[in-house]
């Protein structure tokens, strides 16, 4: 009786069969890790909207006065960063770091996400950015730096927190009136 065996065009199909799959699934296992991050930089910001709660509730609800280092030189020139004036209220400083963050941002300016800069001083329950005074769920307090998420998407590419202490992933908010 004759041993049976595979030939060497039958091994070839094979491989180049798995290969195909492989490289059909690599995209969308890159996309699911993605999601797996952008979870945790959405709570990452979550975690950052209560840290400012506790803020303003100290500071008579006040929003802070806070400015974003440059990447560049590392120095914010107006003033007191978020890693500075949050540290007390914040559970851990890891918090400000996106695991998207594949440029080290975050060690460069001790945060991944920028402030909306534009609400520094103002009283939380009065808010006032671009006209939407009584919009708390379409004012943005902070934000990604950087398009973190956009293996994603384009449409889903920034995680915002809004004033309202919502969360939301977007490419860029849409002002309506």
């Amino acid at each position: 009786m004759a041993k049976r065996a595979f030939t060497l065009i039958e091994v070839l199909v094979v491989i180049a069969i798995i290969g195909i799959l492989v490289a059909l699934l690599l995209p969308a296992l890159k996309r699911m890790k993605e999601t797996g991050r952008s979870a945790v930089c959405l709570n990452n910001l979550h975690q950052i909207g209560i840290a400012l709660q506790l803020y303003v509730q100290d500071n008579q609800n006040r929003i802070p006065h806070m400015y974003d280092k440059s990447a560049s030189i590392g120095l914010g020139t107006n003033g007191s960063s978020v890693d500075v004036l949050l540290a007390s209220h914040l559970g851990s400083l890891l918090v400000l770091r996106c695991p998207s963050d594949a440029q080290q941002i975050y060690e460069l300016t001790g945060s991944s996400y920028s402030w909306n800069s534009a609400l520094n001083g103002q009283d939380a329950d009065h808010l006032n950015f671009v006209g939407l005074t009584d919009k708390p769920h379409q004012i943005p307090v902070m934000f990604d730096k950087q398009k973190f998420h956009i293996v994603r998407g384009e449409t889903r590419a920034i995680n915002y927190l809004f004033a309202d202490g919502h969360i939301k992933n977007l490419l860029e908010i849409q002002v309506t009136k």
